[in-house]
Parts: C-alpha cells; structure tokens; sequence
C-alpha cells in the first residue's frame, strides 16, 4: 500500500468534502480517504499496484474539482 496527499483545490463545504471522497473510495485499489476542507486535500492510501496517484488526481478532476498530488 502506498499512501498520498493530493491538493484539492475548489472545495468549499461539507458536501465537497462527501463528493471528493465518494470518487476516491470509488476507486479500484483505494483503500482508505481522509477529506480536509480546512487543509485542502485528501490523503489517500492504494494499492499502486491497481492505480497510481495521478490516476487518483483525474478522478478528482472529473469530479469538477482541481486535484495535484503533493506527495
């Protein structure tokens, strides 16, 4: 497992912060997502086998928001 912080940028309530994590969830390999509205980003544990980071960025970004991965 391999865990990353992408900077989500565009949030801006609540129901950003349930939107942005049903995406990641909904990802093959993903494993656990944390959301912070206050700290604009969501850490997110996979299996890199399965996905990458920057696939988990363009999911975000599909979801309407702007997502890169800080690390």
């Amino acid at each position: 497992m391999k865990t990353v912080v992408l900077k989500v940028d565009g949030m801006t309530c609540g129901g950003c912060v349930k939107s942005v994590t049903r995406v990641l969830e909904g990802q093959k390999g993903v494993s656990n997502v944390e959301v912070s509205l206050e700290k604009a980003n969501a850490t997110v544990e996979f299996d890199e086998t399965v996905i990458d980071a920057d696939e988990l960025a363009d999911a975000v970004e599909d979801a309407g928001y702007d997502a890169q991965v800080q690390s």
